[in-house]
């Protein structure tokens, strides 16, 4: 590997621009060497934006080329199998967006042949450095809650944003929905604070007029340890929930708003500046019980961790910043949800 890890990036919607693009470029470990995206605008914006990026029109174009070390698959969550089965075969240390694939054979061939090939597989977890999932977790480890009995958590919005084509025409069976796109990180979170999961129950609606996929879900998770989670995930609410609710036998801890990176990204601020991941005192949580109840404040969120650690990760000397394995557990779920 090169002194700088050479890094591509593929497809530049949502993912490559908002999260990939911005985040290796701010490492100094990096070198954000390609863009591939085949929409002249996208193109264009790219090339405005990373000039010393190559943007290449295909990932037959980014294989054929011998100019990276890495390559992060930011393509539509139905492509995922296919193009890290692709750079994985090449030899290509990879990164896969969430969810890891849609079917759980599928993410884990992937996981098993990047095991036998011994190339590096990695998915993009970020949400596990959320300020708001660091200060619950904080709290867990610090026994603030005695027992935990239920773990509330919520991610909803309204948005009258054109959603992309391939999120509007892909059904939740095959990728497409909220479950997918938002469940996959709200069970990771669940499993990483409370454990194996023993038993589930799900809820998959559509509420959009000739909806494909699903818009409103629920999911119930029961875990080994005993808590119970409770996650929800909507794009067409009204008004939103609280973000986290942790109900335990000494304390309760409620937390409202979502963590600020991905605004912040998409605004355009650097992951470098001094307020990025900093959320302000008003949105704080609060535990305690209803009469007592205190402000805690909000770890800072750190998305730049997760290319930090993979940085280490590539270079030998510590483990990736996600186990791929751990993706299966949401996947199985989700695909299970779907065929019932």
């Amino acid at each position: 590997m090169s002194d700088l890890i050479r890094a591509a990036i593929v497809g530049y919607g949502l993912a490559g621009r908002v999260f990939h693009a911005p985040l290796i470029s701010a490492d100094p470990a990096y070198e954000l060497a390609g863009i591939v995206t085949a929409n002249p605008e996208r193109s264009a914006a790219a090339a405005g934006l990373y000039p010393s990026a190559r943007i290449l029109s295909s990932v037959d174009e980014l294989l054929a080329a011998d100019d990276f070390d890495l390559v992060v698959v930011g393509a539509p969550t139905p492509d995922h199998a296919t193009i890290a089965t692709q750079t994985l075969e090449r030899g290509l240390a990879t990164v896969v967006d969430k969810p890891l694939a849609v079917r759980g054979a599928e993410a884990l061939a992937l996981v098993e042949l990047a095991e036998r090939r011994g190339v590096p597989l990695t998915v993009f977890q970020n949400r596990r450095w959320d300020g708001d999932f660091l200060t619950v977790r904080k709290l867990v480890e610090a026994g603030a809650f005695g027992d935990v009995w239920r773990f509330e958590s919520r991610f909803e919005w309204s948005s009258t944003r054109p959603r992309p084509q391939w999120k509007q025409e892909t059904s939740g069976v095959d990728g497409g929905g909220v479950a997918y796109d938002l469940g996959a990180h709200l069970i990771d979170q669940a499993v990483q604070l409370f454990g194996l999961v023993e038993s589930y129950y799900g809820e998959l609606d559509r509420h959009r007029p000739g909806a494909v996929n699903d818009d409103d879900s629920f999911i119930a998770l029961t875990h080994a340890s005993g808590v119970r989670s409770h996650l929800a995930m909507s794009s067409m609410v009204a008004q939103r929930g609280f973000r986290y609710r942790v109900l335990g036998s000494d304390a309760a801890f409620t937390k409202w708003g979502l963590d600020p990176q991905e605004p912040q990204l998409a605004s355009g601020m650097s992951p470098l500046d001094e307020g990025f991941g900093v959320e302000p005192a008003e949105a704080w949580g609060k535990l305690g019980r209803d009469t007592d109840a205190e402000p805690v404040p909000t770890e800072r969120g750190g998305y730049r961790e997760f290319y930090a650690r993979l940085a280490t990760a590539l270079r030998g000397s510590g483990p990736l910043p996600v186990d791929p394995r751990d993706a299966l557990v949401a996947i199985n779920i989700i695909e299970s949800l779907h065929a019932r």
